[in-house]
């Protein structure tokens, strides 16, 4: 049975090693596909990780900060850092935006926060080269990935940045970079206004009766000047204290602020569960859909090269060759077909996943469920090409 195979492998070897290797460049992206998910969901438990949190508190019925907007008054968490089992609490913004370096624009996450808080929530936490920011304006740390370098100037909306620190895996749900700025200069780029807004703004204030009291000197001024701040921030980072369940924390908080308040295990279901969720539908589909056409491909190659020694068999038969044999060597014909595509393919995708320009995350279990899925297609696959050979009249070696 083995040797029936084999000569038939090597009569035909050139078909059959073109079409493995076919197969296994799109057995390879299928692999991709399935690594894209896991990236992704390995993006947001690396952004919850790096956030160095164990309860976000955001804006009531939301679920901010990452899966929607959230605006809190930036000195909630002076309030927050009394409630017992707080240990921490920190100010942070996130908003996505195009960041200019010269005339390249790379898409990034801009994250706020504190100056000079080594250890706060929110803060990178390693550095692979620099500092972390210490002053409270016009600093940087970036992300390697964005191919920013120490000492480059990046532009933020109207302010000049310099990178001062480089830092490794702090990306968002979507995989962007993210670049850490001093938290006030991200309050007011994440809601800053154009000069004709601004100006239109400031005429409208003066236009007001309510403001123009000759009794209140300097109102139109202070007016102008409060509209010109951002007192919000998109959540309060807390960490607590030891001998503290983070669900304890929570509930206090959620209790006496009147604020949202979720845990670490509550943030990961938000981000996977909804986030990604319809990603994830979708690459669902895109797997379905390579299965049918990989199932497709092998059918109809193995039921060509069948149709094509039609002859051979009815020989086979005549001289008494069981039925058994003749399926048997079908069979492993396309399962032989299924390893090599299987094997193409795993190594396509370890060598294009590090260029591919998602985070692809290529797990062993992936493989192995990957390898015993190509091999159950290839034994469907070969049911169609089995019957047609079962099929062939012992005649027919003496009539052609």
């Amino acid at each position: 049975m083995i040797s029936l195979a084999g000569r038939d492998i090597l009569h035909a070897w050139g078909k059959f090693v073109f079409t493995g290797v076919g197969l296994g460049l799109l057995i390879g992206v299928t692999l991709t596909m399935a690594g894209v998910y896991r990236g992704m969901v390995d993006d947001a438990k690396v952004l919850l990780d790096n956030s160095g949190a164990d309860l976000w508190v955001v804006q009531k019925d939301t679920l901010g900060p990452y899966a929607e907007p959230s605006s809190l008054y930036d000195d909630v968490y002076r309030s927050i850092l009394g409630m017992p089992g707080v240990a921490r609490a920190a100010n942070i913004t996130y908003f996505t935006m195009q960041v200019r370096q010269d005339e390249r624009d790379v898409r990034t996450m801009v994250v706020g926060v504190v100056p000079g808080g080594t250890g706060e929530p929110g803060q990178p936490g390693y550095l692979v080269a620099g500092r972390q920011i210490t002053r409270g304006h016009y600093e940087a740390v970036a992300d390697v990935a964005t191919g920013f370098k120490l000492s480059d100037r990046i532009q933020i909306r109207r302010n000049q940045y310099t990178i001062v620190g480089l830092t490794r895996r702090m990306v968002s749900s979507n995989g962007d970079p993210m670049v850490f700025i001093p938290l006030r200069d991200a309050q007011e780029a994440q809601f800053l206004k154009d000069s004709a807004a601004i100006l239109q703004q400031r005429r409208r204030t003066q236009a007001n009766p309510a403001f123009n009291r000759p009794n209140v000197p300097g109102l139109v001024d202070a007016v102008i000047a409060s509209q010109s701040t951002n007192p919000y921030v998109n959540a309060v980072l807390v960490q607590i204290k030891p001998g503290n369940t983070p669900e304890q924390v929570a509930e206090l908080i959620r209790r006496w602020k009147r604020l949202q308040v979720y845990t670490r295990t509550q943030m990961e279901e938000i981000l996977v569960g909804k986030l990604i969720a319809t990603s994830a539908k979708q690459i669902g589909m895109f797997l379905v859909i390579l299965a049918i056409v990989s199932a497709a491909i092998v059918a109809f190659i193995i039921y060509t090269l069948t149709l094509g020694k039609i002859r051979e068999i009815a020989v086979l038969k005549l001289i008494g060759t069981k039925n058994r044999t003749i399926a048997g060597m079908i069979l492993q014909e396309a399962i032989g077909l299924g390893v090599i595509g299987f094997m193409v393919g795993k190594v396509a995708a370890t060598v294009w996943a590090p260029i591919f320009p998602k985070h692809v995350l290529l797990e062993p279990g992936d493989a192995t469920r990957g390898f015993v899925a190509v091999l159950v297609i290839c034994v469907l696959a070969s049911v169609v090409a089995i019957r047609a050979a079962l099929k062939v009249d012992p005649a027919e070696a003496i009539g052609g």
